[in-house]
């Protein structure tokens, strides 16, 4: 913030690792998923490349960087991960969680990370399937049932879709 109380001009930067690792031991962080589905109703997924959650399909998301707003963090995970213009206009608000994770992004000892997560559902515009992005090693569209039963699927995204909605 600047002294007059607004966010200063230009995108938020990033964290430097030693001091997000400092961050992610001693406070829960606040981040974006997007649960995105296709006119079938099919969910992307991403085959998660990196800790927390590595080897695992999850959604798209991302945390929200210091001085970012939320429609701006929405805009930036979205492109960044998924290569699609959106924004939370396009977007249905599909609630608040806690993901809790036993390691961390820099794989260090002795600490987990804690998401606070808003989660939206996103009608996928396009056709094609997004290229993954160094997040992920593949993307890949699911059924919903499917998904549900999958043991690679992390349990926080089958939380996403409970039986019977």
């Amino acid at each position: 913030m600047t002294p007059s109380g607004e966010l200063p001009e230009g995108p938020p930067a990033r964290t430097d690792p030693e001091t997000f690792a400092t961050v992610v031991r001693h406070a829960p962080l606040v981040s974006i998923d997007l649960i995105v589905q296709d006119r079938a109703g099919r969910v992307l997924l991403g085959l998660r490349a990196n800790a927390p959650a590595r080897g695992t399909w999850f959604v798209p998301g991302g945390a929200i960087r210091k001085g970012e707003r939320i429609a701006d963090a929405f805009r930036r995970v979205a492109s960044g991960e998924l290569g699609a213009d959106l924004s939370p206009a396009d977007a249905a608000f599909a609630g608040v969680h806690e993901h809790f994770y036993p390691d961390n992004f820099a794989g260090r000892p002795g600490f987990g990370t804690h998401y606070v997560v808003l989660a939206y559902r996103v009608a996928w515009p396009g056709g094609e399937t997004p290229a993954a992005d160094a997040q992920h090693r593949e993307l890949r569209w699911w059924e919903v049932g499917a998904l549900r039963g999958h043991p690679a699927v992390h349990r926080h995204v089958k939380a996403y879709f409970p039986p019977g909605a």
